[in-house]
């Protein structure tokens, strides 16, 4: 999916990418997820933005509802950021977002995975 560069969400998206690579930039790889969340969450606030940090989700099943997911991060109500560290990113990550997507009706998510020597190499953009 193509997004406009005027696109308001594809801004917000650009702007906690940019917060990210700050907080890579001093913190290097090879940290805790924790770590980086907090991390994330405080240069986001650094530039104005609201975070809401282990957001609790329910999965439906058959009309049950199952609680126990937990998305690391969501940006301004719009943006869900799932955050790793690791050396190679797993697959079922973007499963996962994919399923936050549709749980919570957003449309926009981040795998940011700060085990990466250059975080850009560690940023995808998920679409739903």
């Amino acid at each position: 999916m193509n997004v406009s560069a005027t696109n308001p969400s594809d801004r917000l998206t650009r702007e906690i990418i940019g917060a990210a690579i700050e907080v890579h930039k001093n913190l290097g790889p090879g940290l805790l997820e924790s770590i980086y969340e907090e991390a994330l969450c405080y240069e986001l606030e650094l530039r104005g933005l609201n975070c809401s940090r282990q957001v609790s989700i329910d999965v439906i099943y058959k009309d049950r509802v199952i609680k126990g997911q937990r998305i690391d991060l969501i940006v301004e109500g719009e943006v869900i950021i799932e955050i790793k560290s690791v050396s190679r990113l797993p697959d079922v990550a973007m499963a996962q977002v994919l399923s936050y997507l549709k749980a919570t009706g957003l449309k926009r998510g981040l795998i940011i995975n700060f085990g990466e020597k250059r975080l850009v190499d560690g940023v995808k953009r998920i679409s739903n």
